[in-house]
């Protein structure tokens, strides 16, 4: 679909804002379209919110907009739908999801970034469509809207007049392809240099996620039992436990893991129990005893051992390394740094 209309004038992305919305999702693409202006693109770019009044970001940044939703009465080449972290709230607030329908309605292709899709999946314009959002919570976006094929691996997708794209930064990636729909492969190679991103980056979301690494099985019972240890990491996961689960013999499980998921059962769940563990790191200040027994690791200790064993680094040097970018000198031993001989640079937190 060429999106350029018969007219001279630049294309017009408009871009729709609301409280606690991710800041990323609304700057990402609109660096992409503002750069793409100096490298001979033409755009107009146009921040609404439901009132007209500037919003507070889920970051505590407040955007200033240019209108209110009732005075964008111009179409919109491109319809920019973000997300952010209260989206379990927001499909539920019937007054947005009609603004993001009035908004689609007036638009000729309509784009979400991150868990924007989950707004336009609750207006109901991903029906029938292929849909792709970030890699954690795709498993919650095709049990809530049935009627969308999610793509978990996918870094953005396009179905008809709609595009969705995964979490973040991968709002870049969409607006880079859309650009160079408009205005040419040159002018969105000349904005990826210029932003030093990725014009088409290697690999998809599968390289974020254990559960979406694995390979799809048509095996009713091993679903079952893989969606039972990503949903709760810290259940029990035992061989045993899971032949319950399946209703088959411990054996038929370990073929089942071997021939679909290319693993052993108890491999299998260490790595989802690591990720659970990482991702808790990497968000809160849990005691390493708490993260241990909510991720199935039982104890700090056993917690610390697999850390060490997969990753060549103890939980509280790999937490560390999420609390400041500043490389410091080396921890002595005890202080939650990596282990001897490992290679990994430690962070003093």
């Amino acid at each position: 679909m060429n999106l350029k209309h018969a007219g001279t004038g630049p294309l017009l992305v408009t871009i729709f804002v609301f409280p606690g919305v991710r800041l990323l999702d609304v700057t990402g693409p609109i660096e992409v379209f503002a750069s793409a202006n100096e490298f001979g693109g033409r755009y107009r770019l146009n921040l609404v919110s439901a009132d007209g009044n500037e919003v507070t970001t889920s970051a505590g940044t407040r955007l200033s907009v240019d209108m209110a939703v009732e005075d964008a009465h111009e179409t919109s080449d491109v319809l920019v739908i973000p997300g952010g972290p209260g989206w379990d709230q927001m499909i539920k607030d019937d007054a947005l999801l009609d603004i993001v329908r009035r908004l689609d309605a007036n638009s000729r292709r309509t784009a979400s970034v991150c868990t924007g899709a989950f707004l336009l999946a609750a207006a109901g314009l991903l029906d029938g469509r292929r849909a792709a959002t970030h890699w954690r919570h795709s498993r919650d976006l095709a049990l809530r809207f049935p009627a969308v094929q999610v793509e978990p691996d996918a870094i953005f997708v396009q179905d008809g007049k709609v595009l969705t794209s995964a979490g973040v930064s991968a709002g870049i990636d969409l607006s880079l392809a859309l650009v160079e729909e408009h205005c040419g492969a040159e002018v969105a190679r000349a904005v990826a240099r210029d932003m030093v991103v990725f014009m088409q980056r290697p690999g998809g979301q599968s390289q974020f996620s254990v559960r979406a690494r694995t390979p799809h099985t048509r095996q009713e019972m091993l679903r079952r039992v893989l969606d039972a240890v990503a949903e709760d990491p810290g259940a029990d996961h035992t061989l045993s436990a899971m032949a319950r689960r399946a209703g088959i013999s411990s054996r038929h499980v370990t073929r089942l893991f071997y021939d679909e998921v290319g693993t052993t059962p108890a491999r299998y769940v260490e790595q989802i129990r690591l990720e659970a563990a990482q991702a808790l790191l990497e968000t809160g200040d849990d005691p390493m005893a708490v993260i241990a027994r909510r991720t199935g690791f039982g104890s700090a200790e056993s917690l610390r051992r697999a850390f060490v064993r997969n990753l060549k680094v103890t939980p509280g040097a790999f937490r560390a390394r999420f609390r400041t970018t500043q490389r410091a000198q080396a921890l002595q031993p005890g202080d939650g740094g990596p282990v001897p001989g490992s290679g990994g640079a430690s962070v003093r937190s």
